[in-house]
């Protein structure tokens, strides 16, 4: 079932108004989505077409995926964990022929317990760079270290390692991160750690203007640590840190925002000040939500898409509109405890990562593989096209920790997902089968300005800045 039946709220109509621009586009055709393993031929939807495949090796060592904005540097890094530590750098200049051109690997890999997580490219200053996030836990080395930065400028030829960022005062690293040009045309990185996202200011990184990254800003006024994002403690968190999120520039009022997903559910902060994160909008005590795993907003921001990771759970559509009109009347924080919309590609799996190209998300799934639903009607979501990327059985075994609300036996398959804006190109991070690239029928790029919304989404321009999207 990939189409729930749900009650349409009150606002409904607010809803299809505020659509009404992606009214001049024909709405895509729905589809269903079989059980993995799929029956035969049915591996994949019609309109969803395999570009290339390259598998990676050692079984359950990919984890997540970021492929370059520009069609002139046409690469696609790889994060690779459990022994085989680092990235891999495919070139998809050529797509049909897409190749791994590039592998780098920690030092005395098996000596590290732990692997890469999330990396991150980013411009600055006339130069490209990567970031590569690390957990590493006590007990072998770099517990501190929680991510490394490269120049890539000179790919295919070469890499070079700028700088490791270390946080000694908390160690373990960082699970996952995100690069922003911010409003102020400082380029950000938000990283996970503790019980707040920390914000670093990645110029001084790159320009060794620093040591050792302090605990706050006031330690060392040359440091790289510039913020810190809280999470709004509640009384029944499942977890009091952050797992995922995704910063965006807002037109409308000028702000740069905060999408966390973690502690009960997930977080709307502006950071347009860094020094003082200004909490708009809580999302908790939603039914089947202990807590939030990835949170992507709408490119104008009055929707935000949910995911928090365990089986049978959808991911879920939320209106922020009324909360924040509130939020800006009263200037105190608003709560929602419902969404409008849910979506699932296969209720016997579990949806991981997601991007939003409004009006399509697309969504890398463990044992489902990659699947594009379309989110037109936000209080309606239907499949629109998907590709089975994990080879592997089904495991529906129950296993699970005490007082954890996982399900141990699905987690395996696509990892993670990205959209090359400029021509539509989606790119899939399997655990187990390696890379894989796709085109979607129907789907030739992305920009707000086909649907007359901003030109704002997790791919950033890191020429123009945010304020280039007005």
């Amino acid at each position: 079932m990939n189409r729930p039946q749900i009650h349409r709220p009150a606002g409904l109509l607010v809803a299809l108004l505020f659509t009404a621009p992606l009214a001049a586009h024909a709405q895509p055709q729905a589809v269903t989505v079989p059980h993995h393993p799929p029956p035969p031929g049915e591996r994949g939807s019609p309109n969803m077409h395999v570009v290339a495949h390259v598998p990676l090796g050692v079984p359950s060592s990919v984890s997540d995926i970021d492929i370059e904005q520009d069609l002139s540097r046409p690469y696609v890094y790889v994060s690779r964990r459990n022994g085989v530590i680092g990235f891999d750098i495919i070139s998809v200049a050529d797509p049909e022929n897409a190749e791994l051109v590039y592998s780098w690997r920690i030092e005395n890999p098996e000596l590290h317990q732990g692997g890469a997580m999330d990396g991150r490219y980013f411009k600055h200053e006339g130069r490209y760079y990567f970031i590569q996030s690390f957990q590493f836990r006590q007990g072998g080395p770099d517990a501190d270290v929680g991510a490394i930065v490269f120049d890539v400028t000179d790919l295919p030829n070469r890499i070079v390692e700028v700088s490791r960022i270390r946080q000694p005062d908390a160690p373990g690293g960082f699970h996952n991160i995100f690069v922003y040009k911010h409003s102020s045309g400082l380029p950000l990185l938000f990283a996970t750690s503790g019980q707040h996202a920390k914000v670093f200011d990645l110029d001084r990184v790159i320009k060794g203007r620093q040591t050792e990254i302090e605990q706050t800003m006031q330690d060392d006024p040359n440091a790289a640590l510039i913020g810190m994002v809280p999470v709004a403690q509640t009384d029944n968190m499942w977890s009091r840190g952050y797992h995922d999120f995704a910063v965006a520039y807002h037109p409308e009022s000028g702000q740069d925002r905060f999408y966390g997903g973690g502690g009960e559910g997930y977080y709307v902060y502006n950071v347009t000040d860094l020094a003082e994160p200004e909490l708009l909008v809580t999302i908790t005590g939603v039914p089947g939500v202990p807590w939030g795993h990835t949170f992507t907003p709408s490119p104008d921001g009055r929707y935000a898409i949910g995911e928090t990771e365990f089986q049978y759970q959808p991911l879920r559509v939320f209106d922020l509109g009324d909360a924040l009109k509130k939020q800006e009347e009263t200037g105190e924080p608003q709560n929602i405890n419902s969404a409008v919309g849910a979506w699932q590609a296969d209720w016997t799996t579990v949806a991981h990562n997601h991007e939003t190209r409004w009006p399509y998300v697309f969504v890398s799934g463990y044992e489902s593989g990659l699947a594009v639903f379309y989110v037109g009607d936000p209080a309606n979501p239907y499949t629109v096209g998907y590709y089975d990327t994990y080879d592997g059985p089904h495991d529906p075994k129950e296993e699970r920790r005490i007082g954890s609300p996982y399900t141990w036996g699905v987690y395996n398959g696509a990892w993670g997902v990205d959209v090359r804006n400029a021509d539509g190109l989606i790119v899939i991070s399997d655990m187990t089968t390696g890379f894989w690239a796709f085109r979607m029928d129907g789907f030739d790029g992305w920009s707000g300005e086909k649907y007359g919304l901003p030109d704002v989404s997790t791919a950033q321009d890191w020429d123009k800045g945010p304020r280039g999207s007005k």
